[in-house]
């Protein structure tokens, strides 16, 4: 190509100068991202929306997507009819917050202290086991489910927290994360240097391998605690007593046509928490998922 040769790049900048191709790349990959979040974020709003409407705005047709009047009917009506409910809605809130903090907890713990040997340690089966917990990751809950009610009926945990709990604990996924990121960041110089200084098996995993995993076990909490909080394992439970709050709230919004608004509150009460939390721990997710794919 001759020096005295250009090639026009459709993009101009207001200076009349022509933009180089890596910044024109970067404008396009910008503007997608921006259009993707967008899209992305029009449930929630659209959710925020629906809970504000006045009855009448909630059936307008054609339907809108802003609301016209906001009010905050919805949310004082949802309010007023957990007062009413035959348990405290206080039981209600402590039964989730338990069974979402100490599940998350054990869970993120146990399958940390699982992956520590398998991406550590060096001994016969590690690669069947490692190969198991792969396929494993192929079935989801639905396949799962009429075995796990069969075995949490017959052992009579049915009503319980241990319902809740217990499967969350045999998921396999927060173990392959992990694993992958325990492979990729801990060198085993680290942990040979820690046996010299005389440092335990449970020490080198406690004061070392954890806090450089972080990044994973952070975003295995947000993994964790987002089916626990939405009431994976509502399904087991009976009880009045031992109830979730998305199922009290999805019966209080069960209540016919007029209760849409107030399902509508429910959901967007629902669903803060779990966005709080990622928004605290979301710049260590992206990290974590990048690691956990480079190696097996």
């Amino acid at each position: 190509m001759s020096k005295g040769l250009k090639i026009k790049n459709p993009f101009r900048s207001h200076a009349g100068e022509y933009m180089n191709r890596s910044k024109a790349g970067t404008f396009g990959i910008v503007v997608f991202l921006s259009l993707l979040s967008a899209f992305l974020i029009l449930p929630f709003l659209y959710s925020i929306f629906q809970s504000l409407k006045p009855i009448d705005e909630i059936f307008a047709f054609p339907p809108r997507f802003f609301v016209k009047n906001p009010t905050g009917e919805n949310y004082r009506a949802l309010f007023m009819l957990t007062e009413n409910l035959w348990i405290p809605f206080s039981r209600y809130v402590f039964n989730s917050v338990f069974v979402s903090v100490v599940g998350t907890a054990v869970y993120v713990f146990i399958a940390s202290m699982a992956a520590y040997p398998l991406a550590i340690g060096r001994f016969r089966g590690a690669k069947p086991i490692n190969e198991i917990i792969v396929q494993a990751l192929l079935f989801s809950s639905p396949v799962l489910a009429v075995v796990q009610y069969l075995i949490i009926a017959k052992t009579g945990m049915l009503n319980t927290y241990w319902a809740m709990i217990l499967p969350i604990l045999a998921a396999p996924l927060g173990l392959f994360l992990m694993r992958q990121f325990m492979i990729q960041m801990i060198p085993m110089s680290l942990i040979e240097a820690a046996k010299i200084d005389g440092a335990g098996t449970f020490m080198i995993f406690w004061r070392i391998v954890m806090p450089n995993v972080k990044p994973a076990w952070l975003t295995l909490i947000i993994f964790t605690f987002q089916p626990i909080w939405a009431g994976a394992g509502a399904i087991y439970i009976y009880d009045e007593a031992h109830k979730v709050l998305p199922t009290v709230l999805g019966q209080i919004a069960a209540g016919g046509l007029a209760r849409a608004g107030v399902g509508a509150a429910a959901a967007v009460v629902l669903m803060a928490p779990p966005i709080l939390l990622f928004l605290f721990t979301q710049s260590k997710v992206l990290e974590t998922m990048a690691a956990s794919g480079i190696k097996e």
